[in-house]
Formats: structure tokens, C-alpha cells, sequence
């Protein structure tokens, strides 16, 4: 058999229902056993070693996401080993190899955005994928190799910040994304804020960085941060300023993943036409735009995870670069409810630097 972590429907409010609650009986998590599926045309089993959290699966519990499922398993990212290969699968190589699951369905290419319907995996109604389980079965199409030095749970935590922060960096940022080039990452210590922080210094680029805590910006300078400000004081962006190279005093771009204030105090930093690469609106659904950023000619794009072309480029500059994807904690055990409530509100109160991981064999997990 393998285990199944689902959430359980509770009535009530969205925003009220699914969490907070950490007290074991009262958890919204659940397991449930269900047989080890078995692998079709050009599918392959995997056997999964790990799953991360991410604000999307926050989000979930509190019934803040759309086509939320309580049958199928939660979380997107993940990794494990490829066990049995069904009929017509061409890529045999990746018998016994670690494999790391793309975090989203729907979207092959195009770098404008998804050809057609598009989700992210994980209690989803849309998909019956999700990295919360023991075995699953995806097509083979729907994997890529894991880089070679990093651990399973190291894997497990790239997937979808790795590909978001691609995306918004990459993708989006444009010329930005360059060596000298001056960039801007808010709210570091969230998962996409560290994976843009990675991608940018290992490209040469000059990071500076915005936290509410200032252990948070000293951990980011160890990593390669030229600087950083915390974004609690009203004139963070004149402290900024004052960090910047004075062959270079603007910022070129600036990858976002909070909104509130960015653009108002993102206009004063940024350079004639720079850019805000938007991933995320975490302090609220809207935020005003200005005249000033329209006569800066100052460029505001929405960003979200990405494509399988972007997934795939985004995994190799990992293994090239030899960046592993920083993690904030790991829970053993997949039936661990306590341990992983406790991922969960140590991501609500904000308290992780990297990425909150379940280590799925805690030791009663089926084995083939």
C-alpha cells in the first residue's frame, strides 16, 4: 500500500477553515492508505523519498486556492527514484535513478505564457498529481534527472521556487539578468526570494536584498549579497541608495514577491525603463501604479512558475552552477501530522530561511 497526506474538509469560512490548527486530532492533514498504482503507456513509478512545503499548500489549507481537492495527495514539489517502467517508455535510463517531479501541468514552451490550461500540482481538482505520497505514477515526460550533488531533500526543494525564480529572473528581468547589473530581491528568506538570489550572483549580477529581520540579510550577504535594507523602515530606499556602486547608482531590476509599496518605493531606486518582475502579491491582492513609474518608463510584469523548456534550463544551470536550493528544516515521516503542522506555522509566522521539507520514509512507508 502507500500513503496518501490529504487534507480533510472542515466547514467554515475561507481564510478561517483549514489553519491555524497544530493540535494533532484537529489537523486538516490526514493519511490514507491506497494500492501502488502501476505504471501505463509511457508512464513511470516513482518511489518518493521527499515533498516541500510551499505558501501554495498555506494557502490551500486555509481555502484560499482555487479547485481545492481533499482526495488527492498535497504538495507539488518533490523527488524519488523511478522503480518500474510501463510499456513505451523511452527513457529506460531513468530506471533507479532520482528524478525530480515538474510542479505544474499544462504548459510546454511558450515563453508568454501557458498554451492552454495551466495548474499547479498538489489538492488539486485539476490534477491528480501530488508529491504528498509514497508512490506515484506520472508520464515520463513529467520528470527531470535530479542534479547529481544534491540530496533528495535538497531536490525535493527546487521544483517550484526554482522555476518561479527562473522565470522572474530569467525570463522576465530581461537584460537585467546580467553580470554587473544592479538587482533588487524583496522578502529574503522565502524559497523564490533565495533560488533569484542564487540564480543572480552565480550569473555575476550585484544582489541586494529587503527583510524584516536583519539575521536574514547577513545570511543572504554570506551567500553573495552585496547588501541589504529592511523594508520595516519607512526610508528603506534611501538606505538603499546608499549601498549601491557609485559607477551604478540604480537598481536594474527588482524581483518582487510581496507587493504593498514596491512600485511607490521601487520608482526612486530603479533606472529609466527598469523593471519589476512580479512573482507574488503577499501583503495584498492589489497595489497602486504611478505616473512617475509611466514617465520612467519603468516596466511592471506579472510572473508566475513557468514552463517545461524553462523547468529543464533552469535544472541544468543548477547542475552547472552546483547551486543547492537552501533548506530551512526537514520533518522525517510522511504520517509525521505533528512534525509537519509545525512546518506548516513556522511558514505562517514567517520564521524559515529556505525551504521546509518532509523527508517521506520516516520507516512505515511500502516498500516493492
Amino acid at each position: 500500500m502507500s500513503r496518501v497526506l490529504h487534507l480533510k474538509k472542515i466547514p467554515g469560512k475561507p481564510g478561517e477553515v483549514y489553519y491555524p490548527i497544530i493540535i494533532d486530532f484537529f489537523s486538516s492533514l490526514q493519511i490514507k492508505n491506497v494500492p501502488i498504482p502501476k505504471p501505463g503507456d509511457h508512464e513511470i513509478l516513482i518511489r518518493l523519498s521527499a515533498a516541500a512545503l510551499n505558501h501554495k499548500d498555506l494557502f490551500t489549507r486555509r481555502h484560499q486556492y482555487p479547485a481545492i481537492s481533499f482526495d488527492n495527495p498535497l504538495l507539488a514539489d518533490g523527488c524519488g527514484t523511478v522503480v518500474e517502467a510501463g510499456p513505451n517508455v523511452s527513457r529506460i535510463d531513468l530506471l533507479g535513478k532520482l528524478v525530480i517531479l515538474t510542479p505544474m501541468r499544462g504548459w510546454e514552451s511558450d515563453p508568454v505564457g501557458p498554451e492552454g490550461a495551466w495548474a499547479t500540482t498538489g489538492a488539486s481538482r485539476v490534477t491528480d498529481v501530488g508529491a504528498a505520497q509514497d508512490y506515484i505514477v506520472v508520464h515520463e515526460s513529467e520528470v527531470e534527472l535530479a542534479p547529481a550533488h544534491l540530496s533528495p531533500a535538497e531536490a525535493a526543494a527546487l521544483p517550484l521556487v526554482g522555476l518561479t525564480g527562473w522565470r522572474a529572473l530569467m525570463t522576465k528581468a530581461g537584460d537585467a539578468a546580467a553580470p554587473g547589473k544592479n538587482i533588487l530581491i524583496t522578502g529574503i528568506g522565502g524559497g523564490v526570494a533565495l533560488q533569484v538570489l542564487q540564480f543572480a550572483v552565480a550569473l555575476g549580477a550585484n544582489v541586494y536584498v529587503t527583510s524584516g529581520d536583519q539575521a536574514k540579510i547577513d545570511k543572504a550577504e554570506q551567500m553573495g549579497a552585496k547588501g541589504g535594507v529592511i523594508y520595516k523602515d519607512t526610508k528603506w530606499e534611501a538606505a538603499l541608495k546608499q549601498l549601491l556602486p557609485k559607477g551604478r547608482p540604480f537598481i536594474d531590476a527588482i524581483i518582487d514577491g510581496a507587493g504593498g509599496d514596491i512600485v511607490t518605493k521601487g520608482v526612486k531606486v530603479l533606472r529609466q525603463g527598469g523593471i519589476i518582475s512580479q512573482y507574488g502579491m503577499t501583503v495584498a491582492p492589489k497595489m497602486n501604479w504611478s505616473m512617475v513609474a509611466v514617465l520612467g518608463n519603468m516596466e511592471l510584469r506579472g510572473s508566475t512558475m513557468g514552463s517545461k523548456r524553462e523547468f529543464r534550463e533552469m535544472i541544468a544551470f543548477v547542475s552547472k552552477h552546483k547551486i543547492k536550493p537552501v533548506v530551512s528544516r526537514t520533518v522525517k515521516g510522511l504520517d509525521n501530522i505533528e512534525g509537519i503542522d509545525g512546518l506548516f506555522a513556522e511558514m505562517d509566522q514567517g520564521k524559515q530561511f529556505g525551504k521546509l521539507v518532509i523527508e517521506i520514509d520516516g520507516g512505515n512507508s511500502s516498500k516493492l
